[in-house]
């Protein structure tokens, strides 16, 4: 057996290799997504090889074990900073191997001293090797006052050379460190070792045990008689003390005399070495009147001598061009864009207004009626009056928290208008309107209950109680207000029969239990009438009163709101036979909290407010608005569904109505987002505006635009755009100023690895009060800190405004999918209890339960809804015992009110948790096993069958066998049990693209399949047979003469009025064929819900999507009401989905994370469908949040479906991350604030962003009050910028600033393109491009593919992996730089280190004095320090210092043997101890070895990695590859990039492209009608998506229409012409006259200057242009 475990051993690791090769990797923030409070475990061994690999340790002769320790510090410390909690472990046996007798004889001999551990490793491991007699007495007494040495001198005299011997001394010292090290090792690895250490109260030094290069340097000393036979005086009493302890365990005496051993040694250092010389650190010089301020507090020399070279700089401006001098662009008047007949801008942009509205339709839930936003003038709000509530009709909720969502302003009359009550305080017209109506008031009264009682004779005939029921709910809901005034009480009454029948039912055949849900139903309904406000007969109460006797639920009955009137009731009421027992059988309080908990008054501290006219608001709510009142800025955290939403149209009517001119940007995360809010806005407001190219909204995002961005009042974009927006010299006089409010969306985006310094340049630059909202902040408190700084130096006061309840309580529970499923129709749904309880195969999930790692605590926001907290303490009641107690207070009897509110929960939630918290952190409670109470035993379910299914023939046998792990197979079965229980609409989430795709497609073969098999049987025969008759009776009707007469009025051309013809029509009865459609999907085998969308309007959707191109499974899949949404979706498509699922037409959609981020979707259910790294804590929460929105659901259902238990917990008991921030000022924004300034003339705009940034007193979140490093650091960005000739002298932008500004997004790419531009390689590279074309493109894309779009590719170790990538057709790995670039570009990263290497050596000489001689984590002192100035020596009381105190410091100078080397300014001491000086070889040196009280961080520094000189892993070819070939399978299978990437990989590269071509054709004054900002510069996917919108809107909106509107249309829209090749088969002929021409002009304009530079650079553009119409026209081929 043992030889067959030793085969399969490699076997076995072998499989594992191999499936790691094949696994592609997959790029995520693992500390941003996951560190926050998780706690993670670091293997002790990968820590210490990562650590150890940073090749300057010397480890091999020098042996410099604190170097080692330091580097392994500084990689935990950064962790740290990132607030990651982790533990390190160790995998290994230890065996103890400290022999009896030695530990006895050691701590008698150390018990009499004063030591440090260090001392007694050294005394212990010499004497025990002396005893061995593996070594002699001489390398013995060095090694030990090698160890004393290191006590008596500071750190920073440690950098010494490495002295060298001969070999066979070598090898000597070599075994000598082996021995001691082994000796120490298995000492310090002995628990008995450590108890002594304890016991005896040493210090624990052993991190500083060996210095190699000291012991060396002593060996030399004692050697060649440095030391003269004595120890320095300091270190003698410490000498004394450990050659007597060697003595005393050893048996052998120490001495200095030197050895004759060493035949001869050598030293690293030279005398040149020693010579520390003093370096004239100096740069250009720089001088600008708003930055001066800020920097004089920066000392550094300048240099004059090389100003004379940059004096003759040419000055470059973006809105005057270098060769073709025209009047500057106008920033007011867009330049007219160019008009095809594909291309009509004006045409486009209505069809995306006629978009939007659609879109605002569904948004605004107005079912296709017209929208009637409200239209707004300039002045203050009419207030509304606070009258008496009029809350919103709906059954299953309380009346006060339905005023949340009515309105009552609305056209049809609220509330009580009419009535007297009302009338109290209104103007004469508006009483003697009152005095009218009240006179109607009783007629109106007599016709509703007229209707009401038709209504009541088709209820009556429904035997179905629940049906019933449900109908009447739907009836009372659709009422206008007036009518359900009058009616309400009878319906609800009405309600209340239907459910006690229902009740009845269940105490009929004896399952009370079962039927709770139906009392919770009664009980909500008399909480309805008891607080309701609308009129409430005697008679009415007498049945409540009566009814709630009956049942036993007495504590439902409250006093009535309504005075009770003389009135008789519009039916009889029956009730069940006397003799039935319909009591409940449990205590009224148990049934409030297990069943009636989502129907609890959710009211907590709602007042009406003259302010909101559509809802009572919280008192929350009524603070936000206080503080927007006062024009504050505000952080509100609040939960999803809280109701946040609002807070953001309140501000935008502000500003709408404070004047015509004022702006306020929204800026969302998500394309999605940016939509929806545009869609919101056009739903509610309109203004009509005195001059024309002004209007309420537009939206600009990198892709698409909609009406004019700068002529607007409320601009909906994302946060790059808006950052080029502030940024925009042409803005700073005219858009920016105006800019009154911003709010920031989703602030927690700020969190992102990829664009959250965007949001945090965004935060520092506002210029003017804020709005930032969120409801996922790990650490709001902090965050909050930081926002109220940075808004103080923007002159704005800030208020966090914490909100931390939800409105609708959230459901979990665990799915776990049949063994087998018989699907043959949905069927129809029933259940109106909520919650997915009873389901087969959903188990629900109490939230504590989740808490099974006690180590972990307990997140803040884990909910508990009434149910889990009865059952919480019960459980905790079950275990409870005499040490751990639950108090009588906390018993619900005693803890809440007869008739329990949402308050009185929350109250009691709160006291059971921090119950429940004490009993976590204390390992000896009862908590493990009150949590196994409440985690349920699974049991999968045997066989689901369809209700057609049990109906037909068919046995359980015919089902299919379900792969319990497959979501594709296990998919289908939760949908059909949602939809049973109306758990519909739902979202199910999944966070990988393609698998939602495939999901999908799944679903849709499984229902393709079960109707075509249903179509064979007879139901099918017999419907069409019917449907064949219904067909042949109509066309004998159309086949009908008509008489022939003349046409009267009232008459048409078909004959007969058209009363005549409705009535004849209408005779023939309405037929159930008259909606049939054979070919359509079948009702049972169908999400959809055709009733939400005719099929018309469904009809124009699918049109349109087919002319997008859309596949036709995905429109079969909306048919089917069913839909998919992720980004790489086509935009089109995903507004679709999402209009259509909040019409209610589809009711489920497959998603990823898109759709989680405040996307206005709210559905029943939210399906976690599938585990993902990408399902995170932050996700996870946002999108549960998904479900039970409010207003729509009391209740939101979450469902874990495809992962497991343990997995569920974690993510229900993570806590959110804590937001870090980044260093906000980069050098591209550096760049782009001088820009600014000066191409803003100094404008008080301009000068006010820059000094408002520079004021900061915390720059960055998380980051400290260090303002002297931060502009220390932006005056060595400037010296960059002035050493790269893109800043002149004065701070003026130069040369092509203009193509490294473009390209912001790709920092640090940028400035490396820029150092190939300005080295004039492309110049070089493309002065063939006529000649060789192919040749110069080839050579462009390979050097591109080093610069922008870089993704690191793993090295395969499989052997046989490897040669099948190398025989694969393609480039896998980036073959090298072309030499003369990548010359270029290592010259620009020498000079970027020297840059930074002298900020570095200048901040420390100018702020830090302190010696470094702290550990970064444990902040362990090292080495020895000077005494204080008083005299007082430094003796025991320094930490790690020597036994005995030490002697004053001139006796450092007795030391001088030692051949110390200069100490470093830049680099730490604990690096130094490696003899590294101040000399750095790479950026990331530098970066990771500064001395202590630098701050470096080396994102920011403009320098590009170069394979292989600085990275050692290769780049992926896949760029390349792509262009080369020009198809999608081999970036997948031979580059590893998931499809679901591809996409946004060339498009990225694509607008890369777009950009330097645009960018240098401003630069030549090429491209007249370009925008300075190059805000339509976009990539090709996203251009070709345009391309079909314009294709779209010339077929549907009619050319005279788009003119005739153009005088009509307010908001007058900018689409300018995109720097993409407008028809993709045109050839470049048409493109190279234009520049011909262009150029011919240009130089005849105004004379050239440097007609050599111009054609040079001409040849440059030609080759982009030409490299980008060669790469996009191979990406359209692909994605067309």
């Amino acid at each position: 057996m043992a030889g067959q475990d030793d085969q399969d051993a490699p076997r076995g690791s072998n499989v594992i290799l191999s499936w790691y090769d094949r696994t592609r990797p997959m790029f995520i923030d693992l500390v941003g997504d996951y560190a926050g409070k998780e706690l993670f475990l670091v293997e002790g061994d990968s820590l210490l090889r990562v650590c150890f690999e940073d090749e300057r340790i010397d480890f091999e002769d020098g042996f410099q074990l604190l170097h080692a320790v330091y580097v392994a510090e500084r990689f935990l410390e950064n962790l740290v900073k990132r607030h990651c909690q982790f533990h390190i472990a160790f995998f290994e046996d230890i065996e103890a191997s400290f022999e009896d007798q030695d530990l006895e004889k050691v701590s008698e001999a150390f018990s009499e001293e004063d030591l440090n551990e260090s001392y007694c490793l050294v005394t212990y491991a010499v004497s025990k090797i002396l005893k061995q007699q593996e070594c002699d007495a001489f390398l013995a007494s060095a090694f030990v006052l090698h160890s004393v040495i290191i006590k008596h001198i500071p750190l920073s005299q440690r950098r010494l050379p490495l002295i060298t011997f001969d070999e066979e001394f070598e090898e000597q010292i070599e075994s000598f460190l082996e021995a001691v090290s082994e000796v120490c090792r298995n000492a310090v690895e002995d628990k008995r070792w450590n108890e002594l250490m304890s016991n005896e109260e040493f210090d624990c030094d052993s991190i500083d045990l060996i210095d190699g290069r000291l012991f060396r340097a002593v060996i030399q000393a004692m050697c060649d008689n440095s030391l003269h036979g004595v120890v320095p005086r300091a270190a003698q009493p410490d000498w004394a003390l450990l050659s007597g302890l060697v003595a005393e365990l050893g048996d052998e005496t120490l001495s200095l005399a030197g050895s004759i051993e060493p035949a001869f040694s050598k030293s690293t250092a030279d005398k040149a070495d020693f010579e520390g010389g003093v370096e004239e650190l100096t740069v250009l010089p720089f001088t600008n009147s708003v930055f001066d301020k800020h920097l004089e507090c920066i000392h550094v020399k300048t240099d004059a001598s090389l100003a004379v070279r940059f004096g003759a700089m040419k000055i470059y401006r973006e809105t005057t061009h270098w060769h073709n001098h025209r009047k500057p662009l106008n920033p007011k008047y867009a330049p007219a864009a160019k008009v095809s007949k594909w291309r009509n801008p004006l045409r486009t942009n209505q069809f995306y207004m006629k978009e939007m509205t659609t879109y605002a339709a569904s948004l605004t839930g107005a079912k296709g009626k017209a929208l009637e936003p409200e239209t707004l003038t300039v002045g203050s709000k009419r207030l509304v009056k606070l009258v008496e509530e009029k809350p919103e009709k709906a059954a299953a909720k309380s009346r006060k928290d339905e005023a949340q969502d009515t309105p009552t302003q609305n056209k049809s009359g609220g509330g009580k208008k009419g009535t007297k009550k009302a009338a109290a305080g209104l103007s004469k017209k508006e009483q003697m309107i009152a005095d009218n109506k009240e006179r109607k008031g009783s007629s109106e009264s007599d016709k509703a209950f007229t209707a009401w009682s038709t209504i009541m004779k088709g209820l009556d005939v429904i035997s179905d109680d629940q049906d019933r029921y449900l109908r009447t709910v739907d009836y009372l809901n659709a009422l206008d207000s007036a009518k359900t005034t009058f009616l309400e009480a009878d319906i609800h009454t009405y309600m209340i029969q239907s459910l006690l029948n229902w009740w009845a039912m269940y105490c009929k055949v004896n399952k009370k239990a079962e039927g709770y849900f139906v009392v919770a139903l009664i009980w909500t309904t008399v909480r309805a009438i008891c607080t309701s406000t609308s009129p409430i007969s005697k008679e009415n109460i007498q049945h409540v009163t009566k009814l709630c006797t009956l049942l036993g639920i007495t504590n439902a009955l409250t006093s009535f709101d309504s005075t009770p009137i003389d009135r008789k009731l519009s039916f009889v009421f029956k009730y069940p036979p006397s003799a039935q027992d319909l009591r409940i059988e449990v205590s009224q309080t148990e049934l409030q909290l297990n069943y009636c908990g989502p129907y609890m008054d959710r009211m907590l501290d709602a007042k009406p407010d003259p302010r909101v006219s559509s809802f009572v608001p919280d008192g929350w709510q009524r603070d936000v608005l206080d503080q927007l009142d006062a024009n504050k800025s505000v952080f509100v955290v609040a939960p999803t569904s809280a109701g946040k939403t609002f807070i953001s149209f309140y501000a935008m009517e502000q500003v709408l109505r404070a004047d015509n001119d004022g702006v306020l940007v929204y800026v969302a995360p998500t394309k999605a987002l940016v939509n929806q809010i545009a869609a919101e806005i056009q739903g509610r407001f309109s203004k009509k505006f005195p001059v024309p190219g002004k209007g309420v909204w537009a939206i600009h995002t990198r892709d698409y635009r909609v009406n004019n961005s700068t002529g607007c009042q409320i601009l909906v974009t994302v946060p790059h755009i808006l950052q080029i927006m502030l940024l925009s010299p042409s803005n700073a006089k005219s858009w920016a100023p105006r800019v009154r409010r911003i709010i920031f969306d989703e602030i927690h985006s700020i969190g992102n690895s990829e664009d959250g310094v965007v949001w945090e340049q965004l935060l520092l630059l506002a210029p003017c009060p804020i709005v930032a909202l969120s409801a996922t902040v790990g650490n709001p408190e902090q965050f909050n800190d930081w926002l109220k700084d940075t808004q103080k130096a923007l002159g704005s006061d800030l208020k966090m405004i914490q909100h931390s309840t939800r409105y609708s309580d959230l459901r979990k529970y665990m799915y776990e999918p049949p063994k087998v499923f018989q699907f043959s129709g949905l069927g129809k749904s029933y259940g109106v209890g909520l919650g997915l309880d009873g389901l087969l195969g959903f188990d629900a999930f109490h939230p504590a339960s989740s808490l099974v790692d006690k180590s972990r605590g307990m997140p803040d926001d884990l909910a508990l809804e009434p149910r889990d907290c009865l059952s919480l303490w019960k459980a905790m009641c079950k275990f409870q015992n005499s040490e751990y107690q639950v108090p009588e207070s906390l018993n619900p009897e005693k803890a809440l009110p007869a008739c329990i509110r949402k308050a009185d929960i929350f109250k009691w939630e709160k006291d059971l948790k921090k119950l429940l918290l004490q009993w976590l952190a204390d390992r000896n409670s009862p908590i493990d096993r009150v949590v196994k109470e409440l985690t349920p035993t699974t049991s999968t379910p045997k066989l689901l069958t369809s209700d057609k299914a049990l109906s037909s023939n068919s046995s359980a046998s015919d089902g299919e066998y379900i792969d319990p792990y497959d979501l594709r197979s296990t998919t289908l079965p939760l949908l059909y049990q949602l939809h049973k229980r109306r758990a519909l609409p739902a979202i199910l989430f999944n966070y990988d693209r393609s698998q939602c795709e495939r999901i999908a497609e799944a679903v849709l073969k499984q229902l393709v399949a079960a109707e075509t098999l249903w179509k064979e049987g007879p139901q099918w025969k017999k419907l069409m047979e019917g449907y064949e008759k219904y067909k042949e009776q109509k066309d004998k009707k159309s086949r009908k003469p008509t008489k022939p007469a003349k046409k009267t009025k009232g008459e048409d051309d078909e004959g007969g009025s058209k009363v005549d013809r409705m009535r004849e029509e209408s005779s023939d009865g309405a037929s159930a064929f008259d909606l049939f459609d054979p070919e359509a999907p079948q009702e049972d085998f169908s999400f959809a819900n055709p009733k939400a969308l005719q099929k018309a309007e469904l009809d124009e959707y699918i049109r349109a999507l087919r002319w997008k191109n859309v596949k036709e499974d995905l429109l079969d899949l909306l048919r089917r009401g069913i839909g998919v949404h992720h980004a790489g979706m086509n935009r089109k498509y995903r507004q679709c989905v999402e209009m259509l699922f909040r019409r209610g037409f589809l009711r489920v959609v497959i998603a990823t994370g898109t759709l989680s981020l405040g996307i206005n979707m709210p559905c029943a259910t939210v399906v976690f469908c599938g585990n993902s790294v990408y399902l995170t804590a932050l996700n996870f929460r946002q999108a549960a949040g998904r479900s039970g929105r409010r207003g729509f659901d009391l209740l939101g259902n979450v469902v874990f479906q495809g992962i497991s238990r343990e997995r569920a917990s974690r993510l229900l008991s993570s806590r959110l991350p804590e937001l870090t921030g980044h260093f906000p000022i980069t050098t591209t924004l550096v760049l782009r604030l001088f820009t600014l300034l000066h191409d803003s003339k100094s404008s008080p705009y301009a000068v006010r962003a820059v000094n408002s940034l520079l004021s900061q007193p915390r720059l960055y979140l998380g980051g400290q009050s260090f303002k002297e490093q931060v502009l220390h650091h932006l005056r060595f960005s400037i010296e960059y910028l002035r050493r790269n000739e893109l800043l002149g002298p004065a701070g003026e932008p130069v040369n092509f600033t203009s193509c490294v500004s473009h390209l912001y997004y790709t920092e640090n790419s940028s400035f490396a393109f820029h150092a190939l531009l300005k080295g004039g390689y492309f110049h070089k590279l493309c002065a063939d491009i006529d000649t060789k074309t192919s040749i110069v493109l080839d050579k462009l894309i390979l050097v591109l593919c080093h610069l922008f779009g870089r993704r690191v590719c793993r090295e395969v170790d499989n052997p046989e992996e490897a040669e099948m990538i190398k025989r694969s057709p393609s480039v896998v790995y980036l073959k090298p730089m072309p030499e003369d670039a990548a010359k270029i570009l290592r010259k620009h990263n020498a000079d970027t280190l020297d840059v930074f290497t002298t900020y570095v050596k200048t901040f420390a000489a100018q702020h830090i004095k302190e010696e470094e001689r702290y550990l970064p984590l444990t902040h362990i002192p090292v080495g020895f320090v000077p005494p204080s100035a008083n005299g007082k020596a430094n003796g025991h009381a320094v930490p790690n210092g020597g036994a005995h105190p030490a002697k004053p410091a001139n006796d450092n100078e007795s030391f001088e043997f030692l051949p110390s080397l200069p100490v470093p300014h830049a680099r730490s001491t604990f690096v130094a101890l490696s003899g590294l000086g101040d000399e750095f070889t790479t950026i990331d040196d530098l970066c990771s070895s500064t001395r202590e009280g630098v701050f470096l961080e080396s994102a920011v520094i403009p320098h590009l990695e170069l394979h292989p000189d600085e990275c050692r892993t290769p780049l992926n070819a896949y760029i390349l590859d792509f262009y080369m070939h020009g198809s999608l399978d081999p970036l997948e299978k031979a580059n590893g990039i998931r499809k679901a990437d591809v996409w946004f990989l060339l498009n990225d590269f694509s607008m890369v492209l777009a950009t330097i071509v645009t960018s240098i054709a401003l630069h030549l004054g090429l491209g007249s009608d370009a925008d300075p900002e190059m805000l339509d510069v976009m990539g090709a996917g996203d251009a070709a998506e345009n391309e079909a919108d314009e294709k779209v809107a010339a077929t549907i909106i009619p050319d005279a229409l788009a003119t005739s509107a153009a005088t009509a249309q307010v908001a007058a829209p900018i689409r300018k012409s995109k720097k993409v090749v407008d028809d993709w088969d045109a050839g470049e002929d048409a493109l190279v006259a234009q520049e011909d021409y262009l150029k011919s002009e240009g130089l005849n304009g105004t004379g050239a200057t440097d007609d050599e530079e111009y054609d040079k650079l001409m040849n440059v553009y030609k080759a982009f242009r030409q490299l980008k119409s060669a790469f996009d026209e191979k990406f359209h081929a692909i994605f067309a």
